[in-house]
């Protein structure tokens, strides 16, 4: 019969292999880190040049502008895409309203997202939305803008906030997205409103595997007073978690910190959650 000492024993072996396993975890390194501008949106309307430059000189590798970006010349963009390339980030996607999907604006929107060298033209929030069908005539509009994006080396993209995953009529509108819309537009996870909605984002990624090319790496803790204010690592998201789906089957290609505001101005911010997530996406 085993004694106490060595049952005791095992189990601490055990638990120290998990540990090492835990340590061992290895992240892929090449997927790049980057900022949704929407972060530093004050900084970035009074001088988007130095903020832009700010946001390469802390380290992140990609940028993605929102929607007052549509409103510029192509010659205001070519500005801006030399800033990046100056400055050494890139920008891989945009956030657009439902307007640059439009078949009388897609031109436009192809124009600019190809200056800026993007990869996705992403719809950020498609209105005012309240039944399924809604949804379904979304997802149709997405696809006829692909007919137009791929021809021309970009693809569509779709990003959630909290609606997306409340269910109406027993069904969660972001599962009416994903079942009826190419298979190439990317579905963009917004982890922190995913989670504020109830749902699990880890299960989410699992369940849409190679069609989560891009996260927005945004915290939310149910914690009186927090909600969206704590830094990156510093609320309720399982990010290991996170990260091991992301890229172990969610296909990802890129990671975007965003912040919706905290308690530190909007570059410091950003600096700490750029701290935060390299030492934990290190592994």
């Amino acid at each position: 019969m085993s004694s106490y000492n060595d049952s005791l024993s095992r189990r601490s072996f055990l638990a120290a292999t998990a540990s090492a396993a835990l340590a061992a975890r290895a992240y892929n390194q090449s997927i790049p880190i980057g900022l949704e501008l929407y972060s530093v949106r004050d900084d970035l309307k009074r001088d988007l040049t130095g903020t832009v430059q700010a946001v390469a000189k802390m380290g992140y590798q990609d940028v993605e502008f929102f929607s007052p970006y549509f409103e510029w010349t192509p010659d205001y963009a070519r500005g801006v895409r030399h800033t990046l390339d100056e400055a050494g980030i890139r920008c891989l996607s945009t956030h657009n309203d439902s307007q640059a999907f439009h078949p009388d604006k897609l031109d436009r929107a192809i124009e600019l997202n190809h200056i800026l060298g993007c990869r996705y033209v992403v719809l950020a929030h498609p209105g005012e939305i309240s039944t399924l069908d809604g949804y379904r005539r979304v997802a149709e509009m997405l696809n006829q803008a692909t007919e137009k994006l791929k021809p021309a080396g970009l693809a569509a993209g779709y990003h959630n906030h909290q609606d997306e995953f409340k269910p109406i009529d027993g069904k969660r509108p972001m599962e009416v997205l994903a079942s009826d819309t190419d298979k190439s537009i990317m579905l963009q996870l917004d982890v922190g409103t995913c989670i504020e909605a109830g749902s699990d984002p880890v299960a989410w990624i699992k369940a849409n595997p190679g069609r989560i090319k891009s996260l927005h790496l945004k915290e939310w803790s149910h914690e009186p007073g927090k909600g969206y204010k704590v830094l990156f690592n510093e609320g309720d998201a399982p990010w290991a978690k996170i990260f091991d789906a992301a890229e172990s089957v969610g296909g990802v290609e890129f990671y975007l910190i965003e912040q919706e505001g905290s308690d530190y101005p909007e570059l410091e911010t950003a600096q700490r959650c750029l701290a935060s997530f390299r030492k934990l996406h290190a592994g």
